[in-house]
């Protein structure tokens, strides 16, 4: 089993934490491998250090369901530390924040894709930490899909938002530590940054490969397997398609009312399924999009995690779906999205309008994805100079 940046923080706290004031940037998910929360963990470690807690979007505890769902602030039952949300009013910490604390950790499980928040959070509490004069030390965690594979096209600047501050690829491959360091020097952000790393773990482990339990970071990534599938299919959330929100396998399984089993699958290439097998299925939401509704779709089953892509298998489906009803059934979700009142969510989710008109104009997705290479490429090279395993 592998040990995580909390585990060895607290097994030998460091000399230079002594009597600062700590923050501490975690969710419900921020456990040790015996379930026990990092904030308790820390205070048992550092008695009378840690003076602030802060939550990223869905909340302390994950319970907020969607986008755009805020939390307040709010303080904590068990310790009666304020807990700062960085899911409301604002999403990057203000100097009445940080003037709680020296030093702020994070602590918080990714889940290896460009659109989900938590990297962007983490983004901007590097910024305020440099603009304000205080120090951040990253508690790595693993990459649940994995640090060997790099897939998607770069984030174009003109779709900038929540879910893409800045140009990375939509399955970049690091973990956060690794992320905070590219960011904090590619994007000279130029914050005192200090990361504690893992023991043990590999670039090429899945979530079960690490023997760690499995905490969900969010509502709707009940297990690693949804993480697996998610860079992909994380692209319905920009259509009236349902990505299975309001279902137990939420993102494993899609569908719309609309969805017609057999005629959907007879347009889809074996070369775009590759490590994967998509089952027929049929299901009612109970929340969100088409709750009540009967919706016919497909559950993705991974069957060989290291030939699986899940943004290609994902744009091809969504090739499929634009060609079959792009005219009567299928619509794109209009704004907002992550705060964004004018900008095509699903260009933002994509991270560029050229490739939502590529699929709209039936183009096959190997020659989409030949058009990103070189960035491909250039981003590989970028991130080995900022791999700590």
């Amino acid at each position: 089993m592998i040990s995580i940046g909390l585990e060895e923080l607290t097994a030998a706290p460091p000399p230079w934490l002594r009597g600062k004031r700590l923050g501490l940037l975690c969710n419900q998910a921020s456990t040790d491998r015996f379930y026990r929360h990092s904030r308790d963990v820390l205070m048992r470690a550092m008695p009378g250090l840690l003076t602030c807690l802060f939550s990223p979007q869905h909340g302390f505890f994950a319970d907020k369901q969607d986008n755009m769902i805020e939390s307040a602030h709010s303080t904590d039952g068990l310790t009666g530390l304020p807990v700062f949300s960085l899911y409301g009013e604002k999403r990057k910490p203000g100097a009445e924040m940080l003037d709680h604390l020296d030093v702020l950790l994070i602590d918080l499980q990714d889940v290896g894709t460009r659109v989900y928040t938590f990297i962007w959070t983490m983004y901007l509490c590097l910024e305020a930490a440099a603009e304000q004069g205080k120090r951040v030390v990253v508690l790595d965690r693993p990459n649940p899909i994995g640090g060997l594979l790099i897939e998607g096209n770069l984030l174009d600047p003109e779709c900038h938002s929540f879910v893409g501050l800045r140009s990375i690829p939509m399955r970049h491959g690091l973990t956060m530590g690794e992320l905070a360091r590219l960011f904090n020097e590619h994007f000279e952000i130029g914050a005192e940054l200090s990361v504690v790393p893992m023991r043990g773990w590999q670039r090429g482990m899945n979530f079960r490969d690490t023997g760690f339990p499995w905490v969900f970071p969010s509502p709707n990534m009940p297990t690693p397997e949804t993480a697996l599938v998610y860079p992909g299919q994380v692209l319905w959330e920009g259509a009236n398609v349902s990505e299975g929100r309001g279902t137990c396998l939420p993102f494993e399984i899609w569908g719309a009312p609309f969805i017609e089993h057999g005629r959907f699958s007879a347009m889809l290439d074996p070369a775009d399924l590759a490590g994967c097998l998509l089952r027929p299925v049929a299901f009612e939401p109970t929340s969100n999009k088409f709750k009540g509704e009967l919706c016919m779709g497909f559950h993705i089953q991974v069957l060989d995690p290291g030939a699986f892509r899940p943004y290609r298998t994902s744009l091809a489906l969504l090739r499929a779906v634009l060609e079959l009803y792009g005219g009567c059934g299928f619509a794109y979700k209009q704004p907002p999205y992550e705060y964004e009142f004018q900008k095509l969510p699903m260009d933002m989710i994509l991270g560029c309008s050229a490739l939502r008109c590529g699929l709209e104009a039936g183009r096959r997705v190997v020659e989409l994805e030949a058009e990103w290479q070189e960035d491909l490429s250039n981003f590989e090279r970028l991130r080995r100079e900022f791999m700590l395993y």
